[in-house]
């Protein structure tokens, strides 16, 4: 990686955070509230200025994280998630043109997955999957040393697949302790905190259900890494035996044993991570 200043924007529901970031170092940085309700237009203005205040000469590439499903080809977002007004969004056309230079979006489980892999605990793997389990589950897949989008920016959807009477994401993510026992997962975080054995059991339970969709997910990819990220990876220490203790169930023990799971530390890889959608893309035309 060399010292090109790329920016990278992390788009939400209600905020939107610009950093222009070189040599793995975030220089500047900008975020403003974003006017969730507004139209289509003023969503825009408001990216832009958080771009604008960061944009420096030097800066070889923008790359876009959002919550939403991206026609990563032509840079068009579609639904954004909290954001009525962005049905249709051609973002990087929009962006290039405002500050020609090149342009890249993606949706936020894959810039997680390509930030831990050149910003965070990622470095030095070929093949990995960054899981976010926060408020839904999904993922970002790395083969062979660079992102996985699928056909229709797709891959890492793991929430979605069928498991027992719902979906993964029903029973692994914030949804379940909310579905099963009305609470929240910072709720139990803080009686697991001071010792609550129901806690510890509501726990254990939610890590042999992220254990057998990590098994899953190792059957169809087989990666020597899996990297949590969301809200609930913060509780990790409190379901962490019981995953294993399900992953214990997978046919090839030489797979579990070089399996690792880690905890992302860095609050700043989405924003990272959106900026490495640029390198990603340079691997790409190299080809």
């Amino acid at each position: 990686m060399d010292k090109k200043t790329v920016i990278g924007v992390d788009l939400g529901g209600t905020k939107v955070h610009s950093a222009s970031i070189r040599d793995k170092e975030i220089v500047k940085s900008s975020r403003k509230l974003v006017s969730a309700n507004g139209s289509e237009e003023q969503v825009v203005a408001e990216v832009i200025a958080t771009i604008e205040a960061v944009f420096e000469p030097s800066v070889v590439g923008i790359g876009v994280g959002v919550p939403s499903v991206v026609d990563i080809d032509r840079g068009i977002v579609y639904d954004v998630q909290n954001i009525p007004s962005w049905k249709e969004v051609h973002l990087k056309q929009i962006l290039q043109d405002r500050f020609q230079v090149p342009v890249y979006v993606n949706n936020d489980a894959n810039c997680f997955a390509i930030g831990e892999f050149y910003f965070g605990r990622g470095q030095h793997s070929k093949n990995m999957i960054g899981l976010i389990v926060g408020t839904g589950m999904a993922g970002g897949i790395i083969i062979n040393n660079q992102l996985y989008n699928g056909s229709n920016c797709g891959a890492g959807e793991f929430g979605m697949m069928p498991y027992l009477e719902h979906n993964y994401e029903y029973y692994c993510s914030g949804q379940f302790f909310g579905h099963r026992y009305d609470t929240t997962g910072e709720a139990l975080f803080k009686l697991a905190a001071k010792g609550d054995t129901e806690a510890f059991r509501i726990f254990d339970e939610f890590g042999q259900h992220l254990g057998k969709a990590i098994i899953a997910i190792l059957y169809a990819l087989d990666t020597e890494l899996i990297i949590l990220g969301g809200s609930v990876s913060k509780a990790y220490r409190y379901y962490k035996a019981a995953l294993w203790e399900a992953l214990q169930d997978f046919a090839y023990s030489h797979t579990i044993d070089r399996l690792r799971i880690e905890v992302s530390e860095n609050n700043n890889i989405p924003i990272m991570g959106a900026a490495a959608l640029y390198y990603d893309a340079q691997i790409e035309a190299s080809k």
